[in-house]
């Protein structure tokens, strides 16, 4: 059994409730506490959970009534519509699912809740102290709480990775505008069970047929000026609108996607960002979870499953190892070559997709060849949808 008892989770969003649930199932007491007065029902865009990240979910009991849609295949095309290459699932993996954000978040907090988890809203983190008896979290209402640990599960912009390391890196723009909207525009032979990528002359889109009828995609526009999604969304969607009608003028199936939107659908998430390298993940009675230690860019469409493999490690090592720093030191040996291989991989395929117009028509003549050769899925994906956690094996200290 855990030495360690209880546990103050800060971030309210689906790492903290993940890593909660985690920790429960560890036999940890942990509380959720979250800066925001309410819950974020309804906010978000569109993100995926690949076989990895279900694989995790299921280990806290999120494995049932996921409203997602199943993606059994990715499809990558040029500007003028012709196919590059194809990617088909793994052999004996589930597909990977894709869904809002709000579905997820709203599935994690459901269970969270069924499972005796109690999130605190209105509580934003201003400082911790480490005591004799554990950690105490100060909170901006005046309000402390002790417990054994505190975990930052605060996302991005964490405010407990600033209290480990004042000198921590923050988020860094990837030179990516992220935008979403529902089309009426169907695309000609396009499957349901499969995502596209098309990497246009000026812009990269992503698309799939939509339960129901029409088309959801998901752009992702070249820019260099960082633009949080609030000051993103203060430029009427209208204007965004014409920019995006422009930039994918000249592609298919952009331009007719673009056509189909309505200009008050649209969903503006601002500046695509990465967190670099984070060099300490813990400190004492504190430790790092989920985007507060590793966010790679959307491109990766990992960061969802990533976080909740780490959510599930943290509480395996808190479960097998009493000492606090050794069970921090083991976790973060864990994950950190992990989640930091698939940020790299992701920044990559952020470069492609604002190579231009010259860049964009040379892999439109290799990748072909590249997939028809040693470019195939296994390889590609094979080391991040295939890991698994086992819940029952013992972690040995690193």
């Amino acid at each position: 059994m855990s030495a360690i008892k209880t546990a103050a989770v800060i971030g309210g969003g689906i790492a903290g409730p993940v890593t909660a649930l985690a920790l429960r199932r560890a036999g940890i007491e942990a509380t959720v506490y979250e800066a925001y007065e309410n819950t974020a029902d309804g906010l978000g865009g569109m993100l995926m959970v690949a076989p990895n990240g279900l694989s995790a979910l299921e280990v806290v009991g999120v494995d049932h009534g996921l409203a997602g849609q199943p993606i059994h295949r990715m499809v990558m095309t040029d500007g003028r519509g012709r196919r590059m290459g194809e990617f088909a699932g793994l052999t004996g993996l589930p597909p990977s699912q894709v869904m809002w954000r709000t579905d997820l978040y709203g599935a994690v907090r459901e269970r969270a809740a069924a499972a005796g988890v109690q999130t605190v809203y209105g509580k934003r983190l201003a400082g911790a102290e480490e005591t004799p008896a554990g950690v105490t979290a100060e909170f901006t209402d005046g309000t402390r709480v002790t417990a054994d640990v505190l975990v930052g599960a605060d996302g991005i912009r964490s405010t407990v990775r600033q209290l480990i390391d004042p000198a921590a890196p923050g988020p860094r723009h990837t030179g990516l505008l992220g935008f979403g909207a529902h089309s009426k525009t169907e695309v000609p032979q396009a499957r349901p069970d499969t995502m596209y990528f098309a990497f246009g002359q000026h812009a990269f889109l992503g698309y799939w047929p939509a339960p129901g009828g029409g088309t959801a995609w998901f752009g992702n526009l070249p820019y260099e000026k960082p633009l949080s999604a609030e000051q993103a969304s203060s430029t009427p969607s209208a204007a965004w609108m014409r920019i995006l009608r422009e930039r994918f003028a000249g592609d298919v199936p952009g331009r007719d996607l673009l056509r189909g939107t309505g200009d008050d659908e649209l969903l503006t998430f601002g500046g695509l960002e990465i967190l670099p390298s984070v060099p300490t993940w813990h400190r004492g009675r504190m430790v790092l979870v989920g985007d507060a230690a590793h966010a790679p860019s959307s491109s990766s469409g990992q960061g969802a499953s990533l976080a909740v493999e780490s959510a599930v490690q943290l509480a395996r090592c808190l479960r097998d190892i009493p000492d606090v720093g050794s069970a921090f030191a083991t976790y973060e040996q864990l994950r950190r070559g992990r989640v930091e291989k698939v940020a790299a991989q992701a920044a990559k395929t952020n470069s492609q997709k604002s190579m231009g117009p010259v860049a964009t028509r040379i892999t439109a003549l290799l990748v072909p060849l590249a997939t028809r050769t040693f470019l195939k899925p296994e390889k590609m994906f094979g080391w991040t949808h295939r890991y698994r956690i086992d819940w029952d094996a013992p972690v040995v200290p690193a």
